[in-house]
């Protein structure tokens, strides 16, 4: 069991730094936490303010603040919560998508010059691990009913 945490712990820690070393060494257009939020937006499908501020771990009103921000830009949009009218559910626009497409290509843009340092074998074995990471994640996350 305590490789077992080892391994989750050094998994976790890996996939953090790497994520935050490809968004401080890319050049995109909008801070690093909105660009943050955006790909929330995106996971979490439309969402409710309160489903973000918990996926995010953080306040109602901070995440109400950032999203309209995000609003402000036309990056994300609301609309009628069909299962209660009182609440709206957030989701991309267009151009939120196509601004996170573009945050996501300038981050492989900074990680392209290291991936293309490694060799076949390398790249194979990393192919492996993300199918490993896919499938943790298939088994860890709801489905959208069960959510």
């Amino acid at each position: 069991m305590i490789e077992r945490q080892a391994v989750g712990n050094d998994l976790l820690r890996a996939a953090a730094r790497l994520t935050r070393w490809a968004s401080r060494h890319a050049s995109f257009e909008l801070p690093h936490a909105q660009a943050r939020l955006l790909a929330l937006v995106d996971e979490l499908g439309p969402a409710r303010v309160s489903a973000l501020a918990q996926a995010d771990h953080t306040s109602q009103p901070a995440m109400t603040t950032a999203l309209q921000r995000l609003e402000a830009d036309r990056l994300v949009h609301r609309v009628a919560d069909p299962a209660d009218a009182r609440a709206s559910l957030l989701s991309l626009t267009p151009r939120g998508r196509a601004t996170l497409e573009r945050v996501r290509a300038a981050r492989l843009a900074a990680l392209a010059p290291t991936l293309d340092a490694l060799d076949d074998h390398d790249i194979a074995r990393l192919r492996a691990a993300i199918e490993v990471m896919d499938d943790l994640l298939v088994r860890a996350v709801p489905t959208r009913k069960e959510s």
